[in-house]
């Protein structure tokens, strides 16, 4: 509107300037007159402009801070290529120390082997000790000569005992460097760790930003487009099924591709009651899924569109051919997490945590447990934490707050979980790997009486 009136204003203008053969800046007539449309047109492209990010500040942040969206995003990338660089160098490390100790080990096997046979020895010089004892009670003669070898012995027995404890000193010198060589592998254990924890916090953070990157650009393209009805991508209908034969997989297709135009209808003309076909799938497609589904295997049949479509699509409220275009995806319904199975860590190290920090890290949590089911083929990512009640949830994390101590959440597989979800989960509250509590501990009535943290946003 605002455009129109300036154009109408400017047009006006225009021709009075025109008529008048008014002149500015030293110019002529028609220079003015031309000079004076370029001022007004360029009045109508930067009110518009001004408006637009005036009303949108989603509009606003796509088109300033785009760039830097994708700056961090490569940030983390780098940051991940680093951290895993990290990790190959401290594998090797690792194997070199347990080359190193096997070496050690050896030398210390070949160290007592010699200390066995010092023993032995002494033992043999003992009793030689005693058998010239015995000849000196009954041969006075060999008194001398047995005295001098008695001191020979003994001297002999003096030297063995000092290479003894020598060699115990060596052991225990031994004992003491494989203690601190099992300190430093303990040492990288831990750094690899935390490196892999970062790293899944780094994936989590990259998930998110994808997800915004794409909900700014879904909005940028409703802006200029209206009201969308279907999006690039959205299901419009999903169906687990199993058939034996060609016939029954005929029939279920039929019946679900009626039922995926009837709610493309509604989508795009809301009220409307018609038999007219919207949707538009080649019959090629459709052939090769019935083919696909008559071998008696579970399968998730879902139907997404595969572009953008308005509110009263003109090509369906004319009557016209098919022209909502969608594709079927067919993805056999297989067991993707067993019973048990950990899904995602966050460490809770910062302490005291605040009610914020504790939701935030269970927030990220739940996300990474989301992206991980995404990656995996999981499609239907909706988490059910526990019995899904608020209240088992909230004394959880009552308790997490209480231990006052760091300690791990860990997200686990509640029962088989497959591809056509949804994602059911326990949450388990670890220390030094041992299991504290779980969510499972809390489904009863209500135990303690503690003030527990606000409610959680868990994502959709």
């Amino acid at each position: 509107m605002l455009g129109g009136v300036i154009a109408t204003l400017g047009d006006r203008i225009g021709m009075r300037v025109g008529k008048a053969r008014l002149s500015l800046f030293n110019l002529r007539p028609r220079q003015t007159a031309t000079l004076v449309s370029i001022a007004t047109g360029s009045l109508i492209s930067a009110s518009t402009l001004a408006i637009l990010f005036g009303v949108s500040s989603q509009l606003r942040t796509g088109v300033f801070e785009l760039g830097k969206i994708q700056d961090d995003l490569a940030d983390a990338e780098a940051q991940l290529a680093q951290s895993l660089a990290e990790q190959e160098r401290v594998k090797t490390d690792l194997e070199a120390a347990a080359t190193e100790r096997q070496r050690a080990l050896g030398r210390l096997r070949d160290i007592n082997q010699s200390l066995d046979r010092a023993v032995d020895q002494q033992k043999q010089t003992q009793a030689q000790l005693q058998r010239t004892r015995d000849q000196l009670a009954t041969v006075s003669s060999q008194a001398n000569a047995l005295r001098q070898s008695t001191e020979v012995l003994r001297a002999e027995r003096d030297q063995l005992l000092q290479e003894q404890a020598g060699i115990r000193a060596q052991i225990a010198s031994r004992d003491r460097a494989i203690v601190e060589l099992d300190q430093r592998i303990a040492e990288r254990d831990q750094a690899i760790a935390e490196r892999q924890q970062r790293l899944d916090d780094l994936q989590a953070q990259q998930s998110l930003l994808e997800q915004q990157v794409a909900d700014l650009q879904n909005q940028y393209q409703g802006l200029f487009r209206g009201n969308i009805a279907l999006s690039r991508n959205q299901e419009l209908l999903s169906s687990l099924v199993r058939v034996e034969n060609r016939e029954q997989a005929t029939a279920f297709i039929n019946q679900f591709l009626y039922e995926a135009n009837r709610r493309a209808i509604q989508a795009i003309v809301p009220g409307t009651v018609t038999d007219q076909q919207v949707i538009l799938i080649g019959n090629r497609e459709v052939e090769r899924l019935i083919e696909r589904l008559s071998g008696g295997q579970d399968y998730l049949i879902r139907l997404l569109s595969a572009a953008n479509y308005v509110t009263g699509e003109p090509c369906v409220v004319r009557g016209e051919d098919p022209c909502i275009q969608v594709f079927i995806d067919a993805t056999p319904n297989q067991r993707v997490y067993q019973t048990g199975e950990r899904l995602a860590t966050v460490s809770l190290d910062k302490l005291p945590l605040s009610d914020r920090d504790l939701v935030e890290r269970l927030n990220l949590l739940l996300v990474a447990t989301q992206f991980r089911a995404r990656q995996d083929g999981v499609v239907d990512d909706f988490l059910q934490v526990a019995d899904n009640r608020t209240e088992t949830l909230l004394r959880f994390l009552s308790a997490v707050k209480q231990e006052g101590q760091a300690l791990d959440l860990q997200a686990i597989a509640a029962s088989d979980i497959f591809t056509a979800g949804p994602l059911q989960i326990e949450l388990m509250a670890l220390r030094n790997g041992r299991i504290l509590f779980t969510t499972s501990d809390f489904t009863g009535p209500e135990r303690t009486r503690s003030p527990a943290p606000p409610t959680p946003t868990a994502p959709n």
